[in-house]
């Protein structure tokens, strides 16, 4: 009946503690496992493992691998299992299996064939793909022991019942120990509870002895025997009891007797003595920055023990008395570190020690300086952080990831011969599964002046506009050179050109107008500390100016030139009495139509006029340059330009040089 009672407990406890943990999952990285285990040598044992991350993830498939004794890849720890390859370390071959289904985020691990060397620290990583991986500081401490636990109540008094119980763990689902007590003759028989469930999904197998302790009992060797069916595995496990006189109690004949109370007038007659020995005391501790922790440490002695916690030789408290809790409300990484707890009496002392890992998440990364650099120099960039445990750091320019690093609190990055494409913002991002922190800097890269191919010189009707786009850093002087008119405009002459400045670009404008004859050659000189750069500005629409010049009749009468040299041609080739000019065998454009030498009636007075205006304006000395509109000869018609009159309308801020 009692069999069946416990079986049933164990049935519906198992779902019951996954669906707890199904119902914590916040669709954040982390992982439940209980923090320690046992199991005997020989025998297997079953470490229960859920583990979750952001549901925006959405891996196709999800691979996972158990390390031990370190979380951290870099350190090259035993590989206990592996999904993807199979290939583990060499201690745990043929002795480890995933009973959990990774999809499911089920991580359960079964190791088997126990021996002592496998007892540690057991981490699980989860690889979703690419950098999508993550190891859970999470873990559990499998401890490997070949004798079951016997607990004795700490103070057995005569004539009092009291429960023995023999505790041994059941983790094991291909071995179920079976418990049986030796020694206990005479004591009564003993009752067997069955499969209980610890508080983080463990099972015991827990068997209960129940007596009256007489004087005769003082001293008895109580043992209790774990076997396991068709194997030859038998662990023994032995207690002592210590039966203590009860107040009222005195000695007599063959043995105590009950009367009024007084301590024994025989001598040899007292209580037992015994120095400390601690018997109670956290295993390693593992805490979130800001929670509450408690750390306790028990001992058994007779008398009772001082009882001491202290840390790096500090005592932060102590007091008389079997148990001392230690509380930390809030904790702090600065409290990180080993506690010890030191148990003392006149008959000896007893000491243990207990680490204290506060985890928390990334602080703000530091760079070690906003940089500035040359260009083709080599840049080095370090940036570090703090956090516990390692993150994962990342180093990223308009979201490309230039260099990152797994477990590290330091990344640096090296670049090699810098260019002005390496000019911006970047970020150093530190994460792990407590948060994430990220720090913004800048490269400055300082090159010489560059003009852009998009520069260029637009006419439209009388106005010229020209167009120069310098990238540059520092900040360079752009000016305006008229060689043929032997004229310089600056930047700084507003009233001449207008400036102005986008990131790295710096882009001015030079609008000239009552241009009537033909266009200037233009070019743009830029300067900075590092170097001088000139183009002379190629012409865009020049073809229209020119018509914009002729006007209507001109053309009319070009055409009409046109159409005599064409009859005249075809009437010589007719009477093929004369030869073909050569002039009018060099192409399909005919030159005369674009030449220098076309005039019209009055045209050359009024273009000395406007000249000699324009070199008055702008201060001007000596005779009249003689224009060179050689330029017209150029097919420019390919060149990707907007329309003049747009580019005109699209500059309406700009200043003028009119020539009146």
């Amino acid at each position: 009946c009692h069999h069946t009672l416990y079986k049933m407990i164990f049935l519906t406890a198992l779902p019951l503690f996954w669906i707890m943990i199904a119902a914590s999952r916040g669709g954040h990285w982390g992982a439940w496992m209980p923090s320690s285990i046992s199991a005997f040598e020989g025998t297997c044992v079953s470490i229960p493992c859920r583990f979750d991350f952001p549901d925006e993830l959405r891996p196709a498939v999800v691979h996972g691998v158990w390390y031990f004794n370190s979380p951290y890849p870099k350190n090259y720890p035993p590989v206990v299992f592996k999904s993807r390859t199979q290939v583990v370390h060499e201690s745990f071959q043929g002795r480890s299996r995933l009973l959990g289904d990774l999809g499911l985020r089920n991580c359960t691990l079964l190791l088997s064939n126990l021996s002592p060397e496998l007892g540690g620290k057991y981490y699980f990583r989860g690889d979703l793909g690419g950098y999508n991986q993550y190891t859970f500081s999470e873990h559990s401490v499998l401890d490997i022991i070949n004798t079951p636990n016997i607990v004795v109540p700490l103070e057995v008094v005569a004539g009092t019942e009291v429960e023995v119980s023999c505790l041994v763990p059941d983790n094991c689902p291909d071995l179920r120990p079976e418990l049986s007590w030796l020694g206990h003759d005479g004591l009564g028989e003993p009752a067997v509870l069955g499969r209980l469930r610890e508080d983080e999904g463990t099972w015991v197998q827990v068997s209960l002895l129940h007596f009256v302790p007489t004087r005769e009992a003082n001293g008895l060797r109580l043992g209790c025997q774990a076997s396991f069916p068709n194997t030859t595995l038998q662990f023994e496990g032995y207690a002592s009891l210590d039966v203590k006189c009860e107040p009222g109690c005195h000695p007599g004949v063959g043995g105590w007797g009950w009367g009024p109370w007084h301590r024994p007038a025989d001598p040899t007659v007292s209580l037992a003595s015994d120095p400390p020995v601690i018997v109670e005391m956290n295993s390693s501790v593992e805490a979130i920055e800001g929670s509450h922790v408690g750390l306790l440490c028990g001992a058994d002695s007779n008398p009772l023990p001082l009882l001491t916690w202290m840390r790096d030789g500090t005592v932060l408290r102590e007091a008389v008395a079997e148990s001392l809790f230690l509380e930390l409300d809030e904790v702090t990484a600065g409290e990180d570190g080993v506690y010890a707890c030191l148990a003392e009496n006149a008959y000896g002392q007893d000491n243990r020690t207990v680490g204290l890992s506060v985890m928390y998440a990334p602080r703000k990364p530091t760079v070690n300086v906003t940089v500035v650099a040359v260009e083709g120099e080599t840049v080095s960039i370090l940036c570090s952080t703090q956090s516990n445990p390692d993150p994962i750091l990342t180093i990223f320019k308009e979201k490309q990831i230039l260099a990152t690093v797994i477990y590290e609190s330091e990344l640096q990055l090296e670049l090699p011969a810098v260019t002005p494409e390496d000019d911006g913002e970047y970020w150093c991002v530190a994460e792990n599964q407590y948060g994430q922190r990220g720090t913004a800097f800048n490269l400055s890269v300082e090159f010489a002046p560059v003009i852009l191919l998009e520069s260029h010189c637009a006419a439209a009707r009388d106005t010229v506009q020209c167009l120069c786009v310098v990238k540059s850093n520092p900040e360079p002087s752009v000016a305006f050179e008229l060689p043929s008119r032997n004229v310089t405009v600056n930047e700084t002459e507003r009233e001449f050109v207008y400036s102005e400045r986008s990131g790295l670009l710096l882009t001015s404008i030079l609008t000239l107008r009552g241009q009537a004859q033909a266009p200037p050659r233009v070019i743009c000189t830029s300067r900075n500390l590092y170097g001088t750069k000139s183009l002379e500005l190629p012409f865009q629409g020049a073809h229209r100016l020119m018509w914009a010049k002729i006007g209507p009749v001109g053309a009319v009468v070009a055409f009409a030139i046109l159409i005599a040299i064409v009859c005249y041609i075809t009437q010589t080739r007719r009477k093929k009495n004369v030869t073909e000019s050569p002039s009018f065998s060099a192409g399909d454009n005919p030159p005369v139509l674009f030449s220098s030498d076309f005039r019209i009636s009055g045209a050359p007075e009024k273009s000395q006029r406007r000249l000699g205006s324009e070199r008055r304006l702008l201060g001007l000395r000596g005779e009249h340059p003689e224009l060179d509109l050689s330029f017209a000869h150029s097919d420019l018609g390919k060149r990707p330009t907007k329309d003049s009159y747009t580019l005109t309308e699209e500059l309406a801020e700009y200043a003028e040089i009119r020539v009146k």
